[in-house]
């Protein structure tokens, strides 16, 4: 992986968790300031996955298991269309406080797939 990319995954994801989960606990129903956030990590997720395409293939692989890499990044790039849905199928202030929980789970599996690349022996 790339270091500014994973850092920019990084905030961009922490931003639009606490953004969400600040306006749901101020009573915010989702609505596209929320949902855009979201939106947002997503579009970075699939950033990631054509990078994580390429750069074995110009010679950056992961150091680690790339089977639990590409576990974690199918798995979060999941996540927040799975929070959307719930958000606009149940819209109450709690499911903007969902949409925040799955972007800050994002962050954290962001992080995890850095390790896995760049840290961990295989």
């Amino acid at each position: 992986m790339i270091l500014w990319l994973t850092i920019a995954a990084l905030v961009i994801a922490v931003a639009a968790g606490l953004l969400n989960v600040v306006l749901g606990l101020l009573g915010r129903k989702p609505n596209d300031l929320g949902l855009g956030a979201l939106a947002l990590v997503e579009l970075v997720l699939v950033v990631q996955v054509v990078v994580a395409i390429v750069a074995p293939l110009v010679g950056n692989p992961p150091s680690g298991n790339p089977v639990e890499f590409w576990a974690y990044l199918i798995a979060a790039a999941v996540i927040p269309v799975l929070a959307a849905f719930w958000a606009l199928g149940e819209r109450n202030r709690w499911s903007t406080v969902v949409l925040g929980i799955a972007a800050l789970a994002v962050a954290v599996m962001i992080w995890r797939m850095h390790i896995i690349w760049t840290v961990q022996l295989a």
